[in-house]
Order: C-alpha cells, then sequence, then structure tokens
C-alpha cells in the first residue's frame, strides 16, 4: 500500500469511484455515483476564517502643552492688555516683568514687540468713555502755565536777592528787639531764610508737575539731601574757610551767602524741564520706530548723553553769567572759575537724579545726592577732626586744595563724582522699554525696570 492509498483510505486498486476526488483531498464531491447516505453522514470541512484587515493605526504624539501658548500670557497680563493704549505699553509692560526676546521665541514670535502686538490684538479693549480733545487755546494757555511755573523758583530767588541787597543797604536797619544798636546782617538773614522757604515751595511745585514729576514715590531722605547740598551751595564755602581758619565764632559776625550761584541754580529748573521733556519724546518715538529691545537701547543712550550735555551747557552759561554779575557787585561776590564749576556739577548731579525718579528709578534718583552730601561732610569732619592732637594729616588734603583751587574744589569734586556714576547708570537703566513707558500701572506690582535687560 502506497502512501497515496492510505491517504484515501483505499487499498491498492481499488476504484475510486465518480464519487471521490483523491486529488483536492477534501472528501466527498456531489455526483449521481455518491449514495445518499453516504453524503448524510460525511462532515463538512470546516471553513477558514478570513485575516481581519490591518488598520494604520497612528502612534500617540508626544504631550507638548497648549496648542495656543500666548492664551496663558493673555490671561496672566489680561489687565495691562485691556488698558494698554498701543502695542507698544504692552511691550513695555512685559519688559518690566521679565520678558526677553528670548521668552518670546518659547511664544513663537520673533522678538517682544511682535508678541506685544498679538496680545493687543486679541485682548479687547476696556470700556473707557472717549477722552475729550481739548481746544487750541486751553492747550497754549496750559504750556505758558508750566513755562511760568518753570521760572517761578528763579523770579522768586531774584526777588530774594534783591531784599537782601536793599536790606544791607538800607539807611535805618531794623534792630534786634533786646539791643539797641542797628543789626543789618540779621535783617539780610530773616529776609534770605523767608526767600529760601519761598524759593522751597517753588522748587516743590516744579517737581509735583510737569516733566520732572517722579513716576514712583521717592524716599523722604531724598529731600533732606537735596535741602543740604542747597544750603552748603550758599554758605559751605564760607563755612570751610572758617574752619580752616579756627572758627567759626558763633554767632557769625559776617555770613556770607553765594547768591550768585542760588540764581544759576534757581533758573536752571527751565532747561531742565526742556531737557527732559526732550529727552522723554524722543525715546518714546524710538520706542514706536524699533523692532528689538537692542536696537532701541542702542538709539536711546545717544539721546540721553545730549540731553545730560545740553544740561551742563545750560547751567555753565548760567553759572558763568551769575558770576560775572556778582563780580561786578550786583549780587554778593563772583567766585570765579571754582564756583561756576561747583555750581555746574550740582545742577548736573540734581538733573540726573531727577530724570531717573522721572522714569522709575527713585532709589538711584536718592542716592546720588547722599553720596554727594557724605562726601561734603567727610570734608568738613576732616578738618574739624584734624584739631585733635595725633590727627592733623587728616585735613591736610582739604586744606592743600582748598588753597590751590579754593573751597570750591568740595563741592565741585563731591557733586561731580556722584553725578558721572548716576550717567553710567542712567546708560544702562533707560535703555528699557518699560522705563518710558506713558504711566505706570497700578494693578501691578512695580519691579525693576532693568529685569530682563538685553
Amino acid at each position: 500500500m502506497t502512501t497515496a492509498d492510505m491517504g484515501t483510505g483505499l487499498g491498492p486498486g481499488a476504484d475510486t469511484g465518480p464519487g471521490l476526488d483523491t486529488d483536492s483531498g477534501l472528501g466527498t464531491r456531489s455526483g449521481p455515483g455518491v449514495a445518499p447516505e453516504a453524503r448524510a453522514t460525511s462532515p463538512a470541512p470546516a471553513p477558514t476564517p478570513a485575516p481581519l484587515p490591518v488598520r494604520d493605526i497612528p502612534a500617540r504624539p508626544p504631550r507638548r502643552g497648549p496648542a495656543d501658548p500666548v492664551k496663558t500670557l493673555m490671561h496672566q497680563h489680561r489687565t495691562l492688555c485691556e488698558r494698554a493704549v498701543d502695542p507698544m505699553e504692552i511691550a513695555a509692560g512685559l519688559e518690566a516683568h521679565g520678558v526677553t526676546d528670548r521668552t518670546a521665541a518659547g511664544f513663537r514670535h520673533r522678538d517682544v514687540f511682535s508678541l506685544a502686538e498679538e496680545l493687543y490684538a486679541r485682548v479687547p479693549r476696556a470700556e473707557a468713555p472717549p477722552p475729550a480733545v481739548p481746544a487750541p487755546a486751553p492747550v497754549r494757555r496750559g504750556r505758558a502755565a508750566r513755562v511760568a511755573l518753570h521760572l517761578l523758583p528763579g523770579a522768586v530767588c531774584a526777588v530774594t536777592v534783591a531784599a537782601v541787597a536793599a536790606a544791607g543797604h538800607a539807611s535805618t536797619p531794623v534792630p534786634f528787639t533786646s539791643a539797641d544798636e542797628p543789626s543789618p546782617h540779621f535783617v539780610q538773614t530773616a529776609v534770605a531764610a523767608a526767600g529760601a522757604g519761598l524759593v522751597l515751595l517753588a522748587l516743590r511745585l516744579c517737581v509735583r508737575h510737569g516733566p520732572l514729576r517722579a513716576r514712583y514715590p521717592i524716599a523722604r531722605s531724598a529731600g533732606l539731601w537735596t535741602c543740604w547740598l542747597a544750603g552748603y551751595a550758599l554758605c559751605g564755602d564760607w563755612l570751610l574757610r572758617q574752619l580752616l581758619a579756627g572758627g567759626p565764632d558763633l554767632p557769625p559776625a559776617h555770613l556770607q551767602l553765594a547768591l550768585a550761584s542760588a540764581l544759576a541754580l534757581t533758573y536752571s529748573v527751565v532747561p531742565a524741564a526742556w531737557c527732559a521733556h526732550w529727552f522723554a519724546d524722543r525715546a518714546r518715538r524710538g520706542l514706536a520706530d524699533s523692532r528689538c529691545l537692542a536696537a532701541f537701547a542702542s538709539g536711546v543712550r545717544p539721546l540721553l548723553l545730549i540731553a545730560t550735555a545740553m544740561q551742563l551747557a545750560a547751567l555753565l552759561a548760567l553759572s558763568a553769567a551769575a558770576d560775572a554779575v556778582g563780580g561786578a557787585g550786583a549780587v554778593g561776590d563772583g567766585g570765579g572759575a571754582g564756583a561756576v564749576a561747583a555750581v555746574s556739577a550740582l545742577g548736573a548731579l540734581l538733573f540726573l537724579a531727577r530724570l531717573l525718579a522721572r522714569h522709575g528709578f527713585p532709589a538711584a534718583a536718592a542716592a546720588g545726592p547722599a553720596a554727594a552730601v557724605a562726601l561734603e561732610a567727610a570734608a568738613l569732619a576732616c578738618v574739624l577732626a584734624a584739631r585733635s592732637p595725633g590727627l592733623e594729616p587728616l585735613g591736610r588734603p582739604v586744606e592743600v586744595a582748598v588753597t590751590h583751587l579754593g573751597p570750591s574744589v568740595v563741592p565741585a569734586v563731591a557733586c561731580a563724582l556722584p553725578a558721572l556714576g548716576l550717567l553710567l547708570y542712567a546708560l544702562g537703566a533707560l535703555t528699557g522699554a518699560s522705563a518710558h513707558a506713558p504711566a505706570p500701572d497700578t494693578s501691578l506690582a512695580p519691579v525693576p525696570a532693568k529685569a530682563g535687560r538685553p
């Protein structure tokens, strides 16, 4: 029996007949030669199941965060975006909170300005009444009032100087109430004190309104440092000469006031306000035209140097004119080139300090005058300490400088060094967009404007 015969269940030579299909191996086949009972008892082969179709199931992408990353930023700074009047204000607020061009790249933007433009376009503006457009005449009257306000300290100081001079040359001066002999110096001192108080009030009005107004409150100590510097400019040179000569005698027999320096400083408020306004206006225009923080910073630095140079030139011209008038005998006595340098250095220091306060840096605005006060006080203290045995070398540098250059060298150096420091600090601090925002956002906590500086 062969293998084929065993596979069919038939012996060799058996007739397969017409009802079997030995070639297919699938059992019976229908046909006339197959018995009915054979067809009934033979089981049907089970059908082979068809394979299931394979579907292409894509792999789940990795989780990457929100599809709209700017939406989170919109919720964080919604108040800023609603109150902004233009995209530049939003860019300034974002830059103040540490958002740089590198941070903006994470939000799929090339820089902070393009990110601010999208935020400005997507966040609806807060409902506010339309601002009333002022008429041209009130605007002109307002500008004239501001100019008159900045001229007020100089005018009051000039009236005070004239009154002091008139009291000194009066034929019948007012005497002390407890003495019989006349006291012209007492009258002059009283008039000068009253005039100084009025000048301080006028200066306070100037720094609370207009281009010299500070954006944030300044420490009260800054006012004390300014008063010290003004007082030293009036009588510091006289006091230093008295200390070097072994005095002063109390009460002073003849108090000499640098009235020419006072005139120059008070009239310098007008160019200081104009230079501050010019710098702020040009910087704001540059902020609107620039497309990145680096370009804006490189454009602001020359503006700051030009504004400082213009103010220093105005101070030199005013102090030289006042010194010439004083040398002619109309206003006290002229102090020479040293007095001109001292007044110019003090005016530059106060201008830079006020400029930093105007643009949101009150700490630096107070630190500059404080450093000048410390240097002036140290010079006076060294002269006094030199009177003690064994401490004579302490007062020798001041004595040598006063002998060769005059007493004005002390305030000139004491004010020039902090002014230079404030200028270097301002070259980095005033290059940020947040330093030139139209107004601070009161809903957000003030942060250092130097955050995120490129």
